[in-house]
């Protein structure tokens, strides 16, 4: 077999690969009502074992379990409605599910579509606004960036045995990282399909996590070995029908207009099913007025350096900046509007999908409604708390004074950033809860003194709570798990001078309304990066 016939056949298999990992997460999207319901019926089953006198004391909770079995329901007669229009759809529009789409950000001032955030059903100008409502309107609205009308079979055929362990496809949204989006912003490459192995992770669902993904003016999607092709940046612009209800985003063959309700019959584990719980919940953190005082803790310490260590910020050169781990990219549209030519970098499909619908499909302020503290009874003072709603989002993201060039890049940040023209490429760095997401941190400590130009500034902040650590099984996951004082040493071997050092107490994606509240003490660090680049 020449070399590249055996290239060829790596390429299809890893893209095999993608395919199978992203039909798992949108699976786990698509299950979430499900999973909602049978929560419900769970505590019901509990209810009815009450005594006669117990249940008596607590008559108030059947109809709180109503109101929860009400929403689920909603979003069941939505989507029987969805489903209809894309069979509709497809029989015009057939031969766009077969094209290998290409998943980039477009224009954020989109005219409203065909179905928005209104639907009459039965005759009712009931405004669906559930959580359901929304995962379904994000999901109509993603453009996927393989072709997911392909087999995924070839994964079982390869000599390197089963791939099983990459099924969940992502990190996990609710680990301890924070995503960011990434992308080039000097040089524009033909795009091929983002891809790459996406690794399984176990973590905590209550702790942040971090990737990347960029928004630029050139286009770029992140292929396997690196690169950041087909991103458009998030401005006003003239695209493609935006009421096109055929986008694939099932792993159902297109041929089969049922691919959209057919994809609720594809369930997967709840694990994958809290992935989506937990970015409902990082939806607050980043894109709600209940998330301000986390982003005061957290984002507002990074924007101040930023402004202090950059004062002249010109529209006809603004400084650049990479935020590895963007996660639904708040963080790096904030820099965008202080004046930076900010990409993103975020490797959660997760976060990247979400991210993706905010930044891309918001009409106006506070558009939908979610309810993100339904699924856990516990420490609430009150029912009324637990169930209450959160408008979303708290700005409207392309009326919020972005910088030109602002960009997101889907991909591993160490595939994406070993590239050699990424070299001396950024003025800053920014890694916000993102370091300990790495199996060898050091890895990323080097590259981030190799990105950036002499004199540029990182600026880090968050835990050291290693996401491979104690992660027992076959796999055996690498994990590098050092101290403090051992990654401040290693940034000094790679030209960083250490210029300020403090610690924040900040929440993550925590309830404020709850009995019990996680506090994290995060440490700022903030460093130079001297004249050394005779270390490479």
């Amino acid at each position: 077999m020449s070399n590249s016939d055996e290239e060829l056949r790596r390429r299809k298999y890893e893209e095999a690969l993608e395919v199978k990992s992203l039909r798992r997460i949108i699976s786990a999207y698509l299950n979430y009502p499900e999973a909602a319901e049978e929560d419900v019926r769970r505590y019901e089953r509990s209810f009815r074992r009450l005594p006669v006198a117990h249940k008596a004391l607590l008559s108030h909770l059947p109809l709180k379990y109503q109101k929860l079995r009400r929403s689920i329901k909603r979003f069941h007669a939505v989507g029987a409605y969805f489903t209809w229009v894309a069979k509709a759809s497809l029989e015009e529009d057939f031969v766009l599910l077969n094209l290998k789409l290409m998943w980039s950000f477009v224009s954020v001032s989109l005219p409203v579509p065909i179905i928005g955030s209104k639907c009459l059903i039965g005759g009712t100008g009931m405004c669906i606004s559930k959580n359901s409502f929304f995962i379904f309107e994000m999901l109509k609205a993603f453009e996927p960036p393989v072709d997911m009308s392909q087999d995924d079979d070839c994964c079982e055929h390869q000599g390197n045995g089963s791939c099983d362990h990459l099924l969940t496809g992502d990190r996990d949204p609710c680990s301890c990282e924070s995503a960011s989006v990434s992308g080039r912003v000097h040089s524009s490459k033909s795009g091929e399909a983002w891809g790459g192995n996406e690794e399984e992770k176990n973590e905590n669902c209550c702790e942040p996590e971090s990737g990347s993904f960029p928004v630029g003016v050139e286009g770029k999607t992140n292929t396997h070995k690196g690169g950041c092709d087909n991103v458009t940046d998030v401005k006003d612009q003239d695209v493609s029908d935006p009421t096109d209800s055929s986008k694939d985003i099932s792993s159902v063959h297109p041929e089969s207009p049922d691919r959209l309700d057919s994809m609720h019959h594809f369930h997967v584990p709840l694990v994958d099913v809290d992935k989506v719980r937990c970015v409902i919940r990082n939806i607050v953190r980043d894109w709600a007025t209940e998330g301000q005082k986390e982003r005061d803790q957290c984002y507002r310490p990074i924007l101040e350096e930023l402004k202090r260590h950059f004062p002249e910020r010109s529209k006809e050169s603004p400084p650049t900046c990479l935020v590895p781990g963007a996660g639904l990219g708040r963080l790096a549209l904030e820099i965008s509007c202080i004046g930076f030519i900010s990409q993103g970098n975020e490797f959660s499909y997760y976060m990247m999908i979400c991210s993706s619908f905010i930044l891309n499909q918001t009409q106006a302020v506070a558009e939908w409604t979610i309810h993100p503290w339904i699924h856990s009874n516990c420490n609430s003072l009150s029912d009324t708390d637990q169930l209450r709603p959160v408008s979303v989002p708290d700005i409207h993201p392309a009326g919020a004074g972005i910088t030109e060039g602002f960009s997101m890049c889907g991909g591993d940040f160490v595939e994406v950033y070993s590239d050699p023209c990424q070299v001396g490429t950024w003025d800053a760095v920014v890694t916000c809860f993102f370091l300990d997401t790495a199996h060898n941190i050091i890895e990323y400590i080097e590259i981030i003194s190799r990105i950036l130009k002499d004199g540029g500034v990182w600026i880090n902040l968050g835990p050291l709570l290693y996401h491979f650590a104690d992660m027992y099984g076959q796999d055996d996951e690498m994990s590098i798990e050092l101290s403090l004082e051992d990654v401040k040493r290693i940034a000094i071997h790679y030209g960083f001078q250490l210029e300020l050092e403090k610690t924040i107490e900040t929440t993550y994606t925590t309830n404020p309304l709850a009995m019990m509240q996680f506090l994290l003490i995060l440490v700022f660090l903030l460093f130079f990066l001297l004249q050394l680049r005779n270390l490479y």
